[in-house]
């Protein structure tokens, strides 16, 4: 069973929704009239009753108040609750960890911190967060004021975009910088408590400050590389949290030396507005979806033998144009296109009522990636006409 909820549900998942004829609720009055068969609350909870074992997915976590309300016989909530509360999920992994420095903050108490106290640089972000929203790296004293302004700003525009459950502005936890390659996957937990890998991602920034989310990317080489690795840890994962039938979307680091350290785990989904999981269909023909909901464990042996070379992109255009929404009389979809040797679906979004122009898809030689990484440094504003 699906739950649909804002920001955005894909074209990809509401066709996996009719060819498999999947059960979805529209929590969020996002479905228009006739576009996929929808059903009632009722049916849902109906369902956990009888079977305690059915599986449930959300495309976002606009729907946890649901599940909170509706499914608190289950065991659906404290699952989320674990994962969601960054504090929490680093004192669950506290032991196999033990070295690793965090301390949460409320709001309130910014200014009374003491940085002597605290690892420099370090990050700063949301307890409970989505995207990058709240998220900066701390370098050093004069910074750190413009870090709290900013932050500040940034969670009186989320109030109005993000319900409670999502973004929570009132606790802060501060992490130590971890180093390396930055992955994310996506993965669930079968009714046995194994750990099945649906597609990796790496993320890429613009320079050793960045923390926005610009770029993903995956190949049949990144996969190859750390499908091991990542298998073995989320399975580390599931025993530790004694988890089962549950999806998530997991992001890591690992450093040149190999080892892997989690940076969180994002309960009920893959990654939001419909993005890992559809590019790892783009690049596989995997459909991570389906997986989940009907208990597939991927051959990855021959899907990565069918695979091609070439690297497949997710670009997500943020507005770091500096110029606010409400100035920007449009964005040139046309002229970002023509930058691409391969587009394969853009993805145009309300930078007005979303930090988003749009989302774009893209397949590249490896010869050709550099125009991955030239929209990576960009800020955008040769796109951008001015009101």
């Amino acid at each position: 069973m699906i739950l649909l909820d804002k920001p955005y549900v894909s074209q990809f998942l509401k066709d996996t929704i009719t060819k498999y004829n999947f059960s979805a609720l529209d929590t969020g009055d996002i479905i228009e009239d006739g576009e996929i068969a929808l059903i009632g609350s009722e049916e849902i909870i109906q369902k956990f009753k009888n079977e305690p074992n059915s599986r449930l997915y959300t495309n976002s976590e606009n729907s946890i108040n649901w599940v909170s309300t509706h499914l608190a016989f289950t065991k659906l909530p404290e699952y989320i609750k674990l994962f969601k509360n960054k504090v929490e999920f680093r004192k669950l992994i506290k032991s196999i960890y033990p070295d690793f420095f965090f301390k949460e903050v409320s709001l309130q108490n910014l200014d009374q911190l003491d940085l002597d106290e605290l690892p420099m640089p370090f990050i700063i972000k949301p307890a409970v967060g989505f995207l990058s929203l709240g998220v900066h790296k701390v370098v050093n004293k004069v910074e750190w004021l413009k870090v709290k302004q900013d932050i500040h700003k940034e969670f009186t525009n989320a109030k109005s975009l993000f319900p409670i459950e999502v973004v929570n502005a009132s606790s802060f936890i501060i992490e130590e910088v971890i180093a390396g390659h930055e992955f994310a996957f996506d993965a669930y937990f079968d009714e046995n408590g194994e750990a099945v890998v649906l597609g990796i991602s790496q993320h890429l920034f613009a320079s050793e400050k960045d923390v926005s989310d610009r770029v993903y990317f995956t190949s049949k080489e990144l996969i190859q590389t750390y499908l091991p690795q990542f298998t073995h840890f989320v399975e580390s994962l599931g025993k530790k949290a004694d988890i089962k039938n549950f999806p998530v979307h997991i992001e890591v680091r690992v450093d040149d030396k190999g080892k892997l350290i989690p940076i969180e785990v994002n309960p009920m989904r893959f990654g939001g507005w419909c993005t890992t999981a559809d590019m790892t269909h783009l690049a596989t023909n995997l459909n991570p979806y389906h997986c989940f909901l009907n208990n597939i464990k991927p051959d990855w042996n021959q899907i990565l033998d069918d695979m091609d070379d070439e690297i497949y992109s997710l670009i997500i255009l943020d507005n770091s144009t500096g110029i606010p929404s409400d100035n920007i009389a449009q964005f040139d979809y046309k002229k970002l296109l023509k930058q691409f040797s391969n587009p394969l679906e853009l993805r145009k979004i309300d930078y007005k009522t979303y930090p988003i122009f749009g989302m774009l898809f893209t397949k590249s030689e490896k010869s050709k990636f550099g125009e991955v990484e030239e929209i990576l440094v960009s800020n955008l504003s040769e796109f951008v006409t001015e009101k």
